[in-house]
């Protein structure tokens, strides 16, 4: 399930013209990714209702951002700055949701963040914040309540 991230990394600009392009390209596109990623087991309308996938779509399809979008891994693929070597200070907050295909490791991101917030959650996927967005919603006004 990383050929996506491959094609974006190496070949972003001619995903991007693909999916400008066409409208069932992007719909394509992105429920192939709801379907991998989000927390569902036959359809990704389990996860996510159809208008709020098609909605997800049509932001992409409209304003022409798939490139952009995949701007992230272009970079990943080619980096211009050499790694960090000290860890960020910024106080970081971790979601960490059950269905999501990369769980990460509590001891290394404490190691390279300053973590002040660790949750944990029995359901949603990758897409959490559109999944169970009241969920992803109260996760981060905990977080940001000591900032305001």
């Amino acid at each position: 399930m990383s050929g996506y991230a491959k094609i974006q990394g190496t070949r972003p600009q001619t995903l991007a013209y693909a999916l400008a392009d066409s409208p069932v390209g992007q719909l394509a596109w992105i429920i192939e990714k709801f379907k991998e990623r989000a927390d569902c087991i036959n359809a990704p309308e389990d996860a996510v209702t159809r208008d709020r996938l098609l909605t997800n779509v049509m932001l992409y399809w409209l304003t022409a951002t798939a490139g952009s979008s995949a701007r992230h891994y272009w970079e990943a693929f080619h980096p211009s700055r050499p790694p960090r070597t000290e860890p960020l200070e910024k106080p970081t907050g971790v979601a960490v949701f059950a269905a999501d295909l990369a769980c990460p490791v509590r001891q290394l991101a404490e190691r390279d963040h300053n973590i002040v917030r660790w949750s944990e959650f029995d359901r949603a996927g990758h897409f959490a914040a559109t999944e169970e967005s009241d969920l992803f919603t109260d996760d981060m006004r905990v977080f940001f309540q000591p900032f305001r």
